[in-house]
């Protein structure tokens, strides 16, 4: 059996949300409004923090990821009706962030329609500072990329 052109386009991504265009994602030009897919990343990320374990592993130590800083590159017009399937994955594992790159594959127009970066800090919610990603985290985002 060949492949899809979604497995194909989404393969190298750990991660991948499936979503339906909703009617209300339309703007006035009949087109996916540019906000919605800030959502559809938000989306991803969270379904790559739940299948890798990070949500687990953050759930005690009062620290946790906080968005630095979000960017989307439209290629192709995505319309109502349609199902995105949102590719997540580590592009950058720094010091105390990583960047996670984003493919938004549109099944209508078989073709990834839209891409984008996340910058995620980890975060000391109580003293308001970044912290370093541990060890542990570390393992667990190149066990999950491996």
């Amino acid at each position: 059996m060949n492949p899809s052109p979604s497995s194909e386009a989404l393969k190298d991504f750990p991660a991948v949300a499936t979503i339906p265009v909703q009617w209300g994602d339309q703007d006035l030009f009949k087109h996916v409004n540019n906000a919605v897919y800030f959502r559809w990343f938000e989306s991803s990320r969270v379904e790559y923090w739940h299948k890798s374990g990070l949500y687990e592993a953050l759930k005690g130590p009062g620290y946790g990821p906080i968005l630095a800083s979000v960017t989307c590159n439209y290629k192709k017009q995505i319309k109502f009706p349609d199902t995105v399937l949102i590719g997540t994955k580590v592009e950058k594992l720094g010091i105390s962030s990583v960047t996670l790159s984003h493919d938004v594959f549109s099944t209508t127009n078989n073709a990834v329609s839209a891409t984008g970066k996340s910058v995620i800090v980890m975060f000391d919610y109580q003293s308001q500072h970044p912290v370093p990603i541990t060890e542990d985290l570390r393992d667990i985002f190149e066990t999950f990329e491996c």
